[in-house]
This record gives C-alpha cells, structure tokens and sequence, in this order.
C-alpha cells in the first residue's frame, strides 16, 4: 500500500485531499498542529473505511518536522506522495494600513508558505527516494502567478496581497528547482492551483468561493497520482498549464 502525507490535513481542502487520496487506496497520514486535531481527522476517515494515522507537524517548526518524518519512518519505512498544502494568509484579516506591506506579515506567511514546505521536502525527501513513483504536489495559486499579476485582462490583475502572492512565486520557484534537483530519479514535482475553495483562508473564501474543498481536492490528487510519462516541475489547474 502506498503512503501519502498531507500537510495541513485536519480540515478544509487538506482533509478533502487525504480523504480523496484513502478512497484511492492509498494510506494517508494525516497531520495538523497539534495531535488531537489530527488524531480527529484520522478518525474520521478510519470510521469512513480508510487506512488513515494522525500526526502532529508544524511546517514552521524544524524540530516537529524532523520528529514527523523520524515518525513515518518508524511506521511505514518510506513516503510515496507529498502534499505540501499546508498555507496561510494573514493579509486578509489585516486591519492596519500599511504604505505597501507589513514585514511582520510577510515574515510570517514566508514561513508558512515556503519555508515551511522547503524544510517538509528537506526531511522528508529521504523516505520519498525509497518509493518507485514518488511525487510532491505543493499547492500554489494563479495569484501567484506573476504572468497573471502583471496582466492587465487577468482576473487575478487587481488582486493585491503581495506577501501571500509572492510566497506561492516563490513556491513555485522551488518547485522548479527541485524537479531539476531530483531529474535523474522517478520523483516527479509539481504546482497545482485548486482554485477558489470554500476553506477558511480567508472569510471571502468561506462566503463567496465556488469550488467545495472536495471539488477542488481533484486536481491536488491528479497531481499526486501523476503517471510515470508525465512531466514534472509543471504547474497547472483543473483546466490545464499555468503560465509561472
């Protein structure tokens, strides 16, 4: 059975994409914060028929990611998929003024967004070497797009939260590099964009998104689930590429 790891899983479109991925098949681990919530969201999906473990990871903290990867490489020996989803953006309930940003957010949300998946990949890419068909799916948006943000027809044009934005241009940079890092193995790396998901992101999201967290979840598990003559370090959404 193949194990899968998804970071940020104890709810939202995480939850959705470990409980698409155990339907599949596939063993999931899920994670969250702290170990009673994701023990809850394991339980879940035990109580649903699938193979499911809870376990605590804070992608901003070193120690809790190595003590997650040493802990899926006491239980499974090895790691066949990654979802890095776990994300923040904290712009969206900023209620001071800034002249164009706050450091502190930017700060924080850089930690979240992409060091915290750097240091996940770090740790983790270990056990990922072991399985014949690895893949790592960071969730990325178009907002981060900066053909998007620079085009003036683009829905994305007016759109300004320049920390979170900037934090998935550069998640997408990573993943670039990392399919180039690992070129010679059968570890495949690629952005998705889920969309607009009902999540709790933001409130916007929680009250004018279109896509369920379930609708959404197809695209990241098409991303997971890539077949061997796919192309890694791509970067694409539920209709197709997206211009980096």
């Amino acid at each position: 059975m193949s194990v899968a790891l998804v970071t940020g899983s104890s709810r939202g479109l995480g939850f959705a994409t470990a409980q698409a991925l155990g339907r599949l098949g596939h063993r999931v681990i899920v994670t969250a914060r702290d170990q009673a919530s994701a023990d809850r969201a394991a339980a879940d999906l035990t109580a649903k028929g699938y193979n499911a473990e809870g376990l605590t990871l804070d992608v901003t903290s070193p120690d809790s990611v190595e003590a997650a990867a040493n802990r899926v490489l006491e239980l499974d020996g090895g790691l066949d998929i990654l979802v890095n989803n776990a994300g923040i953006l904290p712009e969206a309930t900023d209620g001071e003024q800034h002249e164009f940003a706050s450091l502190k957010l930017f700060k924080d949300t850089y930690a979240t967004n992409v060091f915290g998946p750097v240091a996940v990949a770090e740790a983790f890419l270990p056990l990922l070497r072991k399985s014949p068909a690895g893949r790592i799916v960071n969730v990325s948006t178009t907002m981060g797009s900066l053909n998007d943000q620079a085009n003036p027809e683009s829905p994305y044009y007016s759109t300004v939260v320049p920390a979170y934005q900037s934090s998935k241009a550069a998640l997408n940079s990573v993943t670039i590099a990392l399919a180039k890092k690992l070129a010679d193995t059968p570890i495949k790396v690629v952005s998705v964009c889920p969309g607009f998901v009902r999540t709790d992101l933001t409130p916007i999201n929680k009250e004018q998104a279109p896509l369920t967290a379930e609708q959404a979840s197809e695209v990241v598990v098409r991303a997971a689930t890539l077949p061997a003559d796919a192309a890694s370090g791509t970067f694409f959404d539920r209709c197709g590429a997206v211009a980096w």
